[in-house]
């Protein structure tokens, strides 16, 4: 299989981070008879540096011609002085926007080997931490209505929550898509119980189930699913919810992990193609030295194979050889405790050992 991606390498850690992931999709390529094409999109600061701009519009067409697109991190100290339009991040919004993008897909997952990192007690983390959130990205309240105005002698402030059905079937669809590819439980999260909004969210999501008889969905309010995720997160596959319920959501869960540097991400539109990134920023700070983890962005790639290449079993290949390396006791300097058994290694070493790793046995 013949596919095009596209790499945005970015600032700060994202050239490091992003160079790893592109050597495991070689070896994947290489192991499994496929052809990955990389077309280099320059965005963020380094795209302002090039051409007074976060994202040219040539640069979101190669985007937007691609299969997929890999990113690594973009932003740093030195664009802050630039204009508010002008700053790295708003490149980031100007792809989602062009690419149209309105699920945001992030896993959380605590690999057994970092067990000891999680906040959570150890019998709780021992039954297990592997979920998704499925986020609505561009919708719901943050981009309804906003103003405040004076009434009655005081400030007044208002926030318009608004969804429609089709806003909620194509959402309600990732998620039962993604809980279709995992382990066929998807948890519909609302507050049904005070919203209007809400109301409506389940009545779709159970006019979807009816095409989804594989996937069993359940619904839970979303104070308490906030508290379900960390007595018992072993009880999630896939959650699916509104932009403010995810944003909160995924938030908590990717700290129960322990570990920002292992979590990747998606986002996703209409079709198979989508945008996939490690939740971390560019840490300027470490930027050059060789130290940063590359784990979370080469779990991105992964759920690119997955998600927009219907290539499971070389997402699975990828995720055994990170799970391989972790057995070995090799660890990047934010997951290293000096526990027994385990090696400090750099950016481009540990890298290197999950590309070795590829198609091989645990």
């Amino acid at each position: 299989m013949k596919k095009n991606i596209a790499v945005i390498r970015g600032d700060g850690i994202g050239p490091e981070i992003t160079v790893q992931a592109i050597n495991v999709l070689n070896a994947v390529a290489e192991r499994y008879g496929h052809e990955f094409i990389y077309d280099e999109v320059a965005m963020g600061g380094v795209a302002i540096d090039a051409y007074g701009e976060p994202l040219p519009d040539e640069m979101l067409e190669k985007c937007k011609a691609a299969d997929a697109v890999l990113l690594g991190a973009v932003g740093g100290p030195k664009w802050n002085g630039v204009s508010g339009d002008k700053r790295p991040e708003k490149g980031l919004l100007k792809l989602r926007a062009g690419l149209g993008v309105y699920s945001n897909n992030r896993p959380a997952k605590i690999w057994k080997q970092l067990s000891s990192a999680s906040p959570l007690r150890p019998e709780i983390v021992q039954k297990g931490i592997d979920f998704i959130i499925v986020r609505e990205l561009i919708g719901g309240i943050y981009f309804g209505e906003h103003k405040t105005e004076n009434a009655g002698g005081q400030l007044v402030a208002t926030d318009v929550l608004t969804y429609s059905e089709s806003e909620i079937k194509r959402i309600g669809r990732i998620g039962f898509e993604t809980a279709r590819k995992r382990r066929g439980r998807l948890c519909s999260v609302e507050k049904s119980n005070v919203l209007d909004s809400s109301r409506l969210w389940n009545k779709v999501m159970r006019s979807l189930a009816a095409e989804y008889p594989d996937v069993q969905l359940t619904e839970m309010l979303v104070d308490n699913c906030a508290m379900q995720i960390v007595k018992d997160p072993s009880q999630f596959d896939v959650i699916v919810t509104e932009n403010m319920f995810g944003d909160i959501l995924s938030d908590e869960a990717s700290m129960i992990t322990g570990s920002i540097g292992m979590i990747p991400s998606s986002s996703l539109g209409d079709g198979k193609r989508g945008l996939y990134e490690p939740i971390h920023g560019s840490a300027p700070d470490i930027a050059g030295k060789d130290v940063a983890n590359p784990i979370g962005t080469i779990l991105s790639a992964a759920m690119m194979l997955r998600y927009s290449f219907d290539m499971d079993e070389e997402a699975d290949a990828v995720e055994n050889a990170v799970s391989s390396v972790l057995d070995k006791g090799f660890r990047t300097a934010d997951i290293y405790g000096k526990e027994a058994g385990t090696t400090l290694c750099e950016c481009s070493e540990i890298g290197k050992k999950i590309t070795e790793n590829i198609g091989k046995r645990k």
